[in-house]
């Protein structure tokens, strides 16, 4: 989406904004007509699972119909080369991606456990019905969520994007399924959990590519995925009583 104002001479700084705000509203639009309906039918938790997967298929074709499955340059974000840890070389738009994911994770933490609607939040997720009793809109508090996720997902987008500098409808595929692995591993509803897996499951992607090869860099994530659930299915500081679909 970002690509698309960039084409249109907005600027990359209000061609991003513009971008996390539609996606922001996209994912309350997918909310309201697709997950809204299941929540009010109490549909069983899985029906929600395979509504966004295959929401998630339907943006992509619609993507590929509209841009064409080509890979476009995408403009680079903070590249003023690298730096140097010893025999360690750290590009400086890696450094700029993990401060950004910081602060991302500092401001998510934020509003879920300081704020008034982050209590609300908590209070659906733990029980929706009892959360409405209270007086809570339920409703309002998730498709809030949604905005939240789909602002954080065309912030991940961005970095991605700028980072490879090249843009395409299935890139953030195997980026998602990635991203799944690492917060299974840092323990669903840990925000710091999921940063900290994420480190873990790149650190072990470089580490794979490094001795076996690159080929072997992607399958790196699901071996931890695999091995998370069997030996610890809560992840490093997940909580107990939580389930996983």
């Amino acid at each position: 989406m970002a690509l698309l104002f960039v084409g249109m001479n907005f600027g990359i700084i209000p061609a991003v904004a513009l971008s996390l705000l539609l996606t922001g509203l996209l994912g309350i639009a997918i909310d309201k007509t697709a997950l809204e309906p299941l929540r009010k039918k109490h549909s069983i938790p899985i029906a929600s699972l395979i509504t966004t997967i295959g929401i998630s298929n339907i943006i992509q074709n619609l993507l590929t119909a509209f841009m064409g499955s080509e890979k476009k340059p995408f403009p680079g974000l903070f590249d003023y080369g690298t730096v140097n840890l010893g025999s360690v070389q750290i590009n400086s738009s890696q450094i700029f991606m993990f401060l950004v994911s910081l602060l991302l994770m500092i401001v998510l933490v934020i509003i879920v456990n300081k704020t008034k609607i982050g209590l609300a939040m908590r209070a659906s997720q733990q029980n929706a019905k009892a959360a409405n009793l209270m007086g809570i809109n339920v409703n309002f508090i998730v498709s809030f969520t949604f905005f939240l996720g789909g602002v954080s997902a065309a912030i991940a987008g961005v970095l991605i994007s700028g980072y490879y500098q090249i843009v395409y409808p299935t890139m953030g595929y195997m980026a998602g399924l990635k991203a799944f692995a690492a917060a299974v591993l840092g323990g669903i509803g840990s925000l710091p959990g999921s940063l900290i897996g994420g480190l873990i499951v790149g650190i072990s992607e470089s580490i794979t590519a490094t001795v076996f090869g690159s080929s072997y860099r992607d399958c790196t994530a699901f071996i931890i995925l695999i091995l998370v659930l069997i030996i610890r299915p809560n992840g490093l500081f997940g909580k107990k009583g939580i389930t996983k679909v």
